[in-house]
């Protein structure tokens, strides 16, 4: 049972396939099993089922007639029972049944709905469970709107892959094709994708392709589909270029092309890819990328790519002609970092690599802070350039689920930070000349901890984990960790959306809506718009941000320039600030984390005037100076103008 949106060219072509004769056709691979059965448990033609044959390579399939959508299902590998690998929706959890889903059964209403592009893209991170008191997709549609409002473009979903339990962060995901039970299931995923594009917003799924969790995994009982060749931090290593590795690959590959046919997301993001082991000649990670392409096209739309590494390597989002994997994007934790130390002071862990303002300033002219250096926290030489890469590239964060989540009690920033440093980390990162994340919260400053949780129904899962998340405490020298196992650690982690409308939390809220419209106002502030100029002090604590038009196309007054100006220390202090010779004479503030609007005493300057010796008008050159004034931890931005005061 198919629809225009849903083309017969996409259907999955492994697990349970409803067809317009009201029968299902069941295809498994199981290439070290005698005999392979489906057991229908609910519905029509009630009984076991032979799957035949049809290679040599290990699949089985059969057409059962009159099974038709909703039946409950397992599949019987040498009579042992067990849940179907593609499984697209598991309503008893991960031991039970699978169900058959008819993907066509929800009547989308986004047919005029195009995708997203990474050069507008401004990020929400969020957690299904924890973003509201009921923690499902439904209750995220009516928040569309007000994060529409707020300037996001595109929110983004921890995995929603069926886990073990109901509460989860999603990394411990078992069934990668079925929707998360406790959230709503798959009809109520294809609800909220429908409700984001109706108001607007694109929607990015975070999957898992480095590593399959523990409790519920049943794969092996199936096939060859991990290896010993390597080791990932979280689990075996999925087989991706050994022995079997095909069907394996078509596994994943198949998972990243269903999600945007089927669901109509507009993007992945592919957690931890430097976990993925592939020496294949082409790696799965451009395989993967190719797929999501050629779903979305079917659909007359376009995705993203987005991967998380840990490597501080470009390579993975240059163009496969660059000798690249071709990503759209990746995640680059550097600027955080170099954020986090800096403000909080913080020196354990990784952040034993940062700290110096000049790390920042390091951050903004390339996102990659360490580019071949010497590592302290890694005791190595870590990473390589990435100069001529577009910043429309890289995503950065203050925030995140990793960042937040991975401290031992979950501490937020606003709870780290005094409300003048809360306000000029949130300046950086959505004046950055990168692709902004927020973190559910983030934008009115909320305190409540996101913290690890888990619901694993094996008692010795449990204990392994919390003996794990101590062990990797150890170097950040935290030793009391809450009990991930404990309900209480996952009620404690909801958000609480009262506080948005009160207080210093409105005030954080006014800033964080205004720096993201002034993003969208300001053609400058597009991460491939305008040449850069980083300066900084570090005695001093400033860091100065020049941006001009990178050609004459977002030109609107001549010689119009942006000045970012951003001071790190406790006193007040004057920020020496470059500018080019472009005809401007004057500066009007655009914006100031000092301003009382959002708790600030309002010191820093509405209008000055530029003195300084004509330069160069060709090159963006600090041929003029201006000494600003700048209160402790402020950031403002200055556009200049044609006009003298």
């Amino acid at each position: 049972m198919t629809d225009a949106s849903i083309p017969r060219q996409a259907a999955l072509q492994r697990g349970a396939l409803p067809l317009d004769d009201n029968s299902v056709r069941f295809s498994v691979w199981a290439p070290r099993a005698d005999s392979v059965h489906v057991r229908i448990c609910s519905g029509g033609a009630p009984g076991d089922h032979a799957l035949g044959a049809v290679n040599d390579r290990g699949v089985r399939e059969a057409t059962v007639p009159g099974v038709g959508a909703d039946a409950d299902y397992m599949i019987l590998i040498d009579g042992r029972p067990l849940p179907d690998p593609a499984s697209r929706w598991q309503p008893y959890g991960v031991h039970g049944p699978s169900r058959v889903v008819d993907p066509a059964r929800f009547a989308w209403t986004d047919a005029g709905w195009r995708g997203v592009s990474m050069d507008e893209l401004a990020i929400y991170e969020l957690h299904v469970g924890t973003f509201t008191p009921d923690g499902t997709f439904d209750a995220i549609v009516p928040r569309l709107s007000e994060l529409k409002a707020l300037g996001i473009t595109a929110i983004e979903l921890m995995p929603v892959a069926q886990f073990p339990g109901d509460r989860n962060w999603g990394y411990d995901g078992v069934g990668l094709y079925a929707v998360q039970n406790t959230y709503g299931g798959p009809y109520e995923l294809q609800k909220l994708v429908d409700a984001a594009h109706a108001v607007g917003l694109g929607v990015i799924l975070d999957v898992v392709y480095n590593h399959v969790g523990p409790e519920g995994n049943y794969l092996d009982a199936f096939g060859p589909y991990f290896t010993e060749k390597y080791k990932t931090p979280w689990g075996r290593a999925l087989n991706y270029d050994d022995a079997y590795s095909d069907e394996v690959r078509r596994f994943i590959v198949e998972n990243a092309r269903y999600w945007v046919t089927e669901y109509h997301v507009d993007g992945l993001r592919l957690d931890a890819v430097h976990g993925i082991f592939d020496f294949s000649a082409r790696h799965l990670l451009e395989e993967i990328t190719g797929a999501v392409y050629e779903a979305a096209a079917l659909l007359g739309k376009t995705a993203v790519v987005i991967g998380e590494s840990d490597l501080n390597d470009a390579r993975l989002v240059r163009p496969p002609e660059e000798h690249g994997l071709g990503l759209d994007a990746q995640w680059s934790d550097d600027f955080h970092h170099a954020v986090h130390a800096a403000i909080t002071g913080e020196r354990n862990g990784y952040y034993v690599d940062f700290g110096p303002v000049a790390c920042i300033a390091d951050a903004l002219r390339e996102p990659f802070v360490y580019q071949g250096q010497y590592s302290v926290y890694r005791r190595r030489r870590h990473g390589r350039s990435s100069i001529g890469v577009p910043r429309q590239r890289f995503v950065v964060a203050i925030q995140n689920h990793d960042q937040v989540g991975n401290r031992a009690h979950g501490d937020r920033l606003s709870t780290l930070l005094a409300p003048d440093q809360l306000r000029l980390a949130a300046a950086l990162l959505l004046l950055s000349p990168y692709v902004p994340l927020i973190f559910m919260g983030e934008e009115y400053g909320e305190t409540t901890p996101f913290q690890y949780f888990i619901s694993h129904g094996d008692p010795s899962l449990a204990d392994s984990v919390r003996s794990g998340r101590l062990d990797e405490f150890a170097a950040f020298g935290w030793s009391e960790v809450p009990d991930p196992s404990d309900p209480s650690t996952f009620e404690g982690s909801k958000i609480d959306w009262s506080k948005a409308a009160t207080g210093d939390h409105a005030r954080v809220l006014a800033l964080y809506r205004d720096l993201l419209s002034l993003r969208r106002e300001e053609p400058l502030l597009r991460p491939d718009a305008s040449r850069m100029a980083v300066a900084s002090d570090a005695t001093a604590g400033w860091i100065t941000l020049l941006r001009e038009p990178a050609d004459d196309s977002i030109r609107r007054p001549p010689g119009e320039t942006t000045a970012i100006a951003a001071l790190f220390n406790c006193s007040a202090r004057q920020a020496s600030v470059p500018m080019p010779d472009s005809g401007a004479r004057a500066w009007t503030l655009r914006l100031s984390t000092d301003a009382s609007g959002y708790g600030g005493g309002d010191m820093i300057p509405r209008a000055v005037q530029i003195e300084g010796e004509a330069g160069d008008p060709k090159r963006l050159l600090p041929v003029r100076r201006h000494d600003l004034r700048l209160p402790p931890w402020s950031a403002a931005l200055y556009l200049a103008t044609v006009e003298p005061i």
